[in-house]
Order: C-alpha cells, then structure tokens, then sequence
C-alpha cells in the first residue's frame, strides 16, 4: 500500500522539477523588456508579451530561411539514415553478408571519436570539396552522423525477425529488393519511426556543426540563426532570446506528443 502512494508522489515531484526549467522559459519570454529585472525572474508580470517577444526573434535572427533549412536537414537526412541502416541490417541479418559483423563495426567505428576531434579536417574537406556553406553539405553530414546509430537500432531489430520469413519468401520467387521493400520494411515500421524522430530531434537541436560547415542565412540552422541573437556587442534583449529558444523548441515537443504512441512501442520493438 506504501509502494503504491509513494511511487506516484516521487513521480509527481520529479516531474514538478523537470517542469521547473520550462516555467522560468515561459514566464520571461511573456515579459516585456522594459520589466524584465534578474532578481525577479520566478515572478510573472501583468503584461503578456509572448507573441511580440516572438516576432522580434523571428525578425531579428532571420528565422524563416533557417526554418526552411533545418526542415530539410531534420526530414531528409534522418530518412535516408534509416533506410540505409534498414538496408545494413538487412545484408547483415536477413541475406548473411560475409564479414557481416566488421562492416557493421565499420559502419558503428563512426561513433567512436567525439565530434568536436574531426572539426577541423571536416571543415577543410568541406571547403577543398566545394560544398562549405551548402545545403548539400549539410545533407550529407548530417546523413553520416545520424547512420551508425540507425544501423545499431535497426540491425537489432530485424535480427528479431526469424529466418524463415526470408527463406519463405525466396521460395515464392520473391526477389532480394521486394522482400527488403514489401516484408521487412512493413515489418519494421515502428522502430523506423521511432529512430527517424530521434534522429530528427538531434538534426532540429544541432548548433555545433551549423556553426562549423554554415554560413549564409539561407544554409545555417536554427538553432545557428538563433545565436545570432547574442553576440560580443550585447545582442538582443534576453526577453527576446528566450522566446526565439521557446519557439524553436515547440516543434519537437509536438512531434513527441503527437508519435508517443508509434515512438514508445517502437523502443520496446527495435530493443534500445
């Protein structure tokens, strides 16, 4: 009887802290400039100026090309990171590559050294390769750093489908691209969905490699836009910083809520 009051009550209260953060967020991007004081940042004011707050941002930090870049880069590129890992996955587990396991590692050994090490060889193969300050650029870094872990994912998963699928269907005269496309594509739609929406959610926060290989307002993400809002020269009121960081960040916590369902049982399925 204890266990069954006290989980909900440690629940409830870990969630009150995590919803902290989110409460100072809102509460001074409502206020307007002229009230925002340091010393009084738990404590709302009158006026509500979350939607001028919000429209300056958007002005001032030239949001609607980065919106429309990082669309790009957070649909494109998680999706062909998982159709790629499907397809790994399927040479390892269904077809039985030969030396699967090493061009797994190979493809998973991306993960191995931190970002911020290949910076600097990164940003001049981007320049001697002409694509600096390109959305194509982007596309395909992006692409890379988000394959070795849908690979991992989706290897995992189809590993769970038996063998016998396969064979069934070579036997029916089924060829290698349809059984990939028609059987075990369908088969693996919830962790493909659940990779490609943490996929996308890294893609949408990424600022260090917008800052690195961007530049123009048409190519750098949001998240790089969103910088612009502060510099070495003062930049703009906090007030309007945090309301151009609560609009950026509104779109992943719909995208979340609105695949809860489809990313949950996707994690239980592809074994995380």
């Amino acid at each position: 009887m204890a266990a069954r009051v006290l989980r909900p009550a440690i629940l409830l209260i870990l969630g009150l802290i995590w919803l902290v953060p989110v409460y100072l967020l809102v509460v001074n991007a409502a206020k307007p400039a002229a009230r925002y004081a340091s010393d009084q940042v738990w404590r709302p004011v009158g006026e509500f100026a979350l939607f001028d707050n919000i429209q300056e941002a958007w002005e001032l930090a030239g949001l609607a090309d980065a919106v429309t870049s990082t669309l790009i880069y957070s649909v494109v590129a998680p999706a062909l990171a998982v159709l790629i890992g499907a397809a790994i996955g399927f040479g390892i587990v269904a077809l039985r590559l030969r030396h699967g396991f090493f061009w797994f590692v190979l493809v998973f050994g991306g993960t191995v050294f931190p970002l911020q090490m290949i910076l600097m060889p990164l940003f001049v193969g981007y320049v001697e390769a002409e694509i600096y300050d390109s959305r194509l650029g982007m596309l395909a870094i992006y692409t890379a750093i988000t394959l070795p872990f849908s690979a991992l994912v989706m290897r995992n998963f189809l590993g769970g489908i038996a063998h016998q699928v396969f064979e069934a269907a070579v036997m029916d005269g089924a060829t290698t691209w349809r059984i990939f496309w028609r059987i075990y594509l369908p088969m693996s739609t919830s962790a493909l969905v659940a990779v490609f929406i943490l996929q996308a959610t890294f893609v949408w926060n990424d600022l260090l490699l917008g800052l690195v290989l961007s530049q123009s307002d048409e190519v750098r993400p949001l998240m790089t836009a969103l910088t612009s809002l502060q510099n070495t020269y003062g930049g703009s009121q906090l007030v309007t910083v945090l309301a151009g960081g609560l609009l950026v960040s509104l779109p992943t916590v719909v995208l979340f809520l609105s695949t809860q369902r489809i990313f949950s049982r996707g994690l239980n399925l592809g074994q995380f």
